[in-house]
């Protein structure tokens, strides 16, 4: 044997290893195990990244941009040169509130003055006549035209064609505007829009030193320049400048994106973690097998640090062409899932970034050395007189390292793979705890079917014997075959209910039409409006206009806060609500909801989200300035708000009694059906000072997101899913060696193929119905935990997932098994025990 003392021997040795190795196919299941892996995560990685850049690009349609910079003072032309500079399209607006006119009639009205390209994300719809069918357009209202809103057009009783006047400006009425993408942006409007260009703003003499008016400057581009803008310019934009996104724009859109996002980290952590099961449970028979040549190796001088080197640069190299190759497997791989979904997804997906790739290498490195690690470690304590006496086996690697050294690999791959850290622990905990749980009822059901051995026949004696007789082992296959079936059962079942689950917080018949700016007198009235149609009536609610001036006795400002929300949540009106009750989609999180005895205290219910926002705890004391008058209560509780569910919600609710002296609106949501769409222009005939919100266009938007994410994680299952079959196959693989020889000694005894083979049957049926068991087990406790604690949904028990899981685990197990095994029945038994 070469001299393996100098650095350079121990590389050209170890080169030397890896070639044998794999011809002799040692290295072979390992590698497919990592290319697999990191083709996997890279595909996931690719797919995942580019979904989500194009949810964000359609989310952003909400906003008709990227950014929106937003201001009461017109931008500077200093700033507005500023930023011509960057590789950013800009479109900019200003809105206001201003009373439109004809001969007989007058109404306020919201006035929007846009420019070319608007907008810059989403389309902007229009129609040739009342209620007529709507169309893309490109352009904008021609200089003295104004496109307006089917209601504004009732209230004034004009038609498409007829003249209004705005200010100085007698405007003539050219299109019905049917939809603006960046409507949703600001849903509660309390007058109906009118669309003008914004060249004639300066005849109108609507502007005035006092005027009240918000100046939008549009932004749009490449997600790198969107991302440059946000680090370099966001921390230093004029005072009064803000900067808002779809996020902080819209809460129930955010919890849209934010469970997506959750789903997709979701989806990357499990191909994480098969990765890992399946390279370490390979990485273990891969040393077992080198027991020998390690005790040579002593034998020849060589040290422990020297038998560790040799084995890690092997696993290096292969990791390495490994991770190459399963990089650019995922790369491909995701170009076919893009071709997939051209046909489904509107435009096109932006093109891949690089980043994935990178990710996949780290990876498939992280991967090797977190998970095989511990196993190669025993290499380096086999005794050199294991070539004598086969029966010298090294000191076990304690279970403490391999755990750790596990849990560390899959803590790094899941922060590179998704950057979100409470996810990560979240994971890890559940990791361990998991695979702490399945050993113990592994090794609780190997214990109960030991007297199951002497009242079976032969051919079970002989299966359960050998899951028995090597307790250990066995437990070990159950623990990373009952993992992989737990995944797979969370992908194939859990999976559906919770994105079922998910989707069914936004039914079909949500809300989809808001009425605001409903009078007090008119409460009664418009809820007989519903009956005397036959229609459920909705439930009213108060709204009462207010600004938060003070938190317990420390004035508030935006200086006092860091963050972009809570400095514009304090300098923007609240919409204040009471109520007896807490909505069904409301939820106490801390404190208790007021009781009766408590109606006309100073109490306030505040949203959780706000709430850790500005700083506010229950016990403090907020006072508002509602109508020149002050107004403090103490926050009794904290709610969390399902914003996703389009009800009508509140951040502040005080008790009744508190705010009813106070001047109020009232506003209401409910469904209306398409073919009863006619009972809206009735409704604003009838109720002429309420302004009618639809909102399904928003609605559609947001199923689009939960559809897509639901495409997503579909196709991220057919990834997962191969993964999981390898962690089963290297499970089967990892006791070959020994089935090999105590096959060869059966056969040796006189014992056919087809006992054995009984045998064999007998062994992986019971293995495969004891991972099926404990993976239906965890199963069912990771769907029970993800719904309630962290996608916050009902949890709804599946017997199908135990059926599913132990047939599946029976049958998969058994064929696998049979599958691996099958060079035990025509290996020579001469051969194997030759070895020995």
């Amino acid at each position: 044997m070469m001299s393996i003392n100098q650095r350079p021997d121990l590389i050209r040795f170890s080169l030397t290893s890896l070639r044998r190795d794999w011809k002799s196919g040692e290295l072979r299941l390992l590698a497919i195990a990592l290319l697999i892996a990191v083709a996997s995560v890279t595909s996931v990685s690719f797919f995942t990244d580019r979904i989500q850049r194009v949810m964000q690009h359609q989310a952003g349609e909400l906003l008709g941009a990227d950014l929106v910079l937003a201001s009461s003072r017109e931008f500077s032309d200093v700033f507005l040169e500023e930023l011509r500079k960057l590789p950013l399209q800009q479109v900019a607006l200003m809105s206001f509130r201003s009373v439109v006119s004809t001969d007989k009639k007058m109404q306020l009205s919201e006035v929007k003055a846009v420019t070319e390209g608007y907008p810059l994300r989403g389309e902007l719809r229009i129609a040739d006549k009342l209620f007529g069918e709507a169309r893309q357009t490109k352009n904008i209202p021609a200089v003295g035209e104004a496109w307006v809103e089917p209601r504004l057009l009732q209230t004034l009783n004009i038609r498409v064609g007829d003249q209004l006047q705005l200010g100085n400006l007698h405007l003539r009425v050219s299109q019905i505007l049917d939809y603006e993408p960046d409507r949703g942006g600001d849903l509660f409007n309390i007058a109906p829009r009118l669309m003008i260009n914004r060249a004639d703003v300066a005849t109108s003499g609507l502007i005035l030193p006092g005027s009240r008016i918000k100046y939008r400057l549009l932004l749009a581009g490449r997600q790198d320049a969107i991302k440059s803008f946000r680090s370099e310019y966001a921390p230093v934009l004029p005072e009064g400048v803000s900067l808002l996104d779809v996020r902080e724009a819209r809460p129930e859109l955010r919890a849209a994106l934010e469970r997506a996002e959750q789903f997709l980290g979701l989806a990357g952590i499990i191909s994480v973690f098969l990765a890992g099961i399946a390279i370490a449970t390979c990485a273990r028979r891969f040393s077992l097998r080198h027991f020998d040549s390690s005790a040579l190796m002593r034998c020849f001088g060589a040290t422990r640090a020297q038998v560790t080197q040799i084995y890690l640069l092997e696993l290096l190299y292969l990791g390495i062409i490994a991770s190459l190759l399963g990089s650019g497997l995922g790369y491909l791989l995701q170009t076919v899932l893009a071709e997939l979904m051209s046909g489904i997804v509107q435009g096109e997906l932006p093109a891949p970034a690089m980043t994935p790739l990178l990710t996949g290498i780290a990876v498939g490195l992280i991967s090797l050395l977190g998970f095989a690690l511990p196993p190669l470690l025993q290499l380096q304590s086999v005794p050199p007189a294991r070539v004598l006496r086969r029966d010298l086996l090294p000191a076990s690697t304690p279970g403490l390292l391999i755990t750790l050294s596990a849990l560390a690999g899959i803590a790094v791959i899941t922060l590179l793979h998704t950057g979100l850290s409470q996810l990560t622990l979240t994971m890890l905990a559940g990791i361990g705890g998991t695979m702490l749980i399945l050993g113990l009822i592994a090794s609780l059901l190997l214990y109960l079917i030991k007297n199951l051995r002497t009242s079976t026949s032969l051919s079970w004696r002989y299966g359960l014997a050998n899951l028995v007789r090597h307790q250990r082992s066995s437990v070990v296959q159950t623990v990373a075959l009952g993992t992989g079936l737990t995944v797979i059962l969370i992908l194939a079942i859990v999976r559906g209910d919770l994105l079922a689950g998910w989707q069914n917080r936004l039914p079909a018949d949500a809300p989809n039409q808001f009425l605001i700016n409903i009078q007090s007198t008119e409460v009664d009235a418009m809820r007989d409006f519903f009956i005397a149609r036959q229609l459920p009536p909705p439930h009213f609610y108060p709204m009462i206009r207010g600004r938060l001036i003070r938190i317990n006795e420390r004035s508030v400002s935006a200086e006092d806060y860091s963050e972009a929300r809570a400095k514009r949540l304090v300098t923007r009106e609240f919409n204040l609500s009471w109520a007896d009750s807490i909505q069904a989609d409301n939820q106490i999180v801390e404190g208790d909801w007021w009781t009766p005895a408590e109606y006309g205290q100073s109490l306030f219910s505040v949203e959780q989200g706000i709430a850790k926002t500005l700083g506010i705890a229950p016990g403090d004391k907020l006072t508002y300035r509602i109508a020149e008058q002050l107004v403090t209560a103490e926050v009794s509780n904290l709610r969390s708000v399902e914003w996703d569910s389009f009800n009508v919600n509140f951040f502040v609710v005080a008790a009744p009694q508190l705010l009813e002296n106070y001047p109020a609106t009232w506003i209401t949501s409910f469904y209306l059906d398409e073919s009863n769409r006619t009972v809206l222009n009735q409704l604003v005939r009838e109720f002429p000072s309420v302004t009618v919100l639809d909102v399904a266009a928003i609605m559609s938007q947001i199923r689009l997101i939960m559809e897509r994410v639901t495409l997503a994680v579909e196709y991220v299952f057919l990834f997962t899913l191969l993964s999981g079959l390898m962690v089963m196959l290297a499970a089967i693989q990892s006791s070959h060696d020994q089935r090999l020889r105590e096959t060869a000694i059966l056969r040796l005894l006189g014992a056919d193929n087809k006992r054995i083979l009984m045998g064999l049957c007998a062994e992986f049926f019971t293995l495969g119905m004891l991972s099926g068991f404990v993976a239906a087990c965890a199963a069912t406790a990771v769907a029970w935990i993800l719904s309630v604690h962290v996608f916050h949904i009902e949890y709804v028990a599946n017997g199908m997932l135990w059926i599913t899981g132990i047939c599946s685990g029976i049958v998969g197990v058994v064929c696998v098994g049979l599958l691996g095994t099958r060079s035990v029945l025509t290996h020579s038994p001469i051969t194997t025990l030759g070895k020995v």
